[in-house]
């Protein structure tokens, strides 16, 4: 019988959690700065549900909104001076950013202590050579999270990614191949030019689609008794719905269930988890 990996419940699990503890900090409360630079309406939307999100939890949060057309200049000294503030514990700098605005420089900008989504240098560093002390990317974090929850053990077994971002593939492949606890997997890192690729994904006993791509796997890419865990948020039009589109995962959902024995669903899986994971690192950050 196919299981369902509910992320939104053990999501909603980890945020109460939060909530208590935030409640018993002593002094203010954990604040989080989200800086958006452009009009990307989905950018938008994924800030907005930050937001909700903390309030939730009692976390402060602020938004500040650059122009589209904003220079890297101005960028630069709105992180500074965000890191120099004693107020501010987490610094999330949406992505993507307008044309023009190079990510990986603005990204190393912030200060790795108050670098809550994880993608700092110094911060990715520590991850791959497994040290402790820094923060995990809040999508790898929140699957493997989810992943120990629903008690999927993934020691020893042979974990397929599908997709290399430095956002989700490649901190994951670090995370899962690290020596601790629902980690020990072998894992494999595959991308869009990987040759005989729907074969390769036969051999998983994990696969990840991370591709970005809507409905991209199939049931030929899936091992019979595989556990898939989603990555994907598409929007795919549909006329029949007032909003005019539906989201789907990376996998084609009624194509593979008859396979696979488990799957994180779209919505409803890994996203709440990388929202969850975001409170916890803001929460580090303030504790920390």
């Amino acid at each position: 019988m196919l299981k369902l990996i509910d992320g939104k419940a053990v999501a909603e699990k980890i945020r109460s959690a939060i909530a208590k503890e935030v409640a018993t900090l002593s002094g203010r409360p954990p604040k989080l700065v989200a800086v958006l630079a452009g009009s990307i309406p989905a950018s938008q939307t994924y800030v907005g549900v930050k937001v909700r999100a903390c309030r939730e939890v009692g976390i402060i949060s602020e938004v500040i909104r650059l122009d589209e057309d904003g220079s890297q200049d101005t960028l630069v000294k709105q992180i500074k001076a965000l890191n120099v503030d004693d107020g501010v514990d987490g610094i999330l700098v949406q992505l993507p950013l307008p044309t023009g605005i190079d990510a990986a420089t603005t990204l190393d900008l912030v200060l790795p202590s108050k670098d809550v989504d994880g993608f700092h240098s110094l911060n990715m560093g520590k991850l791959l050579a497994g040290r402790d002390g820094g923060f995990i990317p809040c999508t790898p974090y929140g699957i493997v999270v989810l992943l120990e929850e629903s008690e999927i053990d993934v020691e020893g077994k042979h974990v397929v990614i599908v997709g290399r971002s430095n956002i989700v593939g490649k901190p994951l492949a670090a995370l899962m191949m690290q020596k601790r606890r629902y980690g020990n997997a072998t894992v494999t890192l595959a991308h869009s030019r990987t040759k005989e690729l729907a074969a390769l994904c036969r051999t998983a006993d994990v696969l990840v689609a991370a591709i970005g791509s809507a409905n991209f796997i199939t049931a030929e890419f899936i091992k019979k008794g595989a556990c898939i865990v989603d990555v994907g948020m598409n929007r795919v039009d549909d006329p029949s719905l007032s909003k005019g589109y539906r989201l789907v995962g990376d996998v084609d959902f009624a194509d593979v269930k008859e396979r696979c024995s488990s799957i994180t669903p779209v919505p409803g899986g890994v996203g709440p988890m990388t929202v969850a994971m975001l409170l916890k690192n803001t929460l580090k950050a303030r504790r920390d």
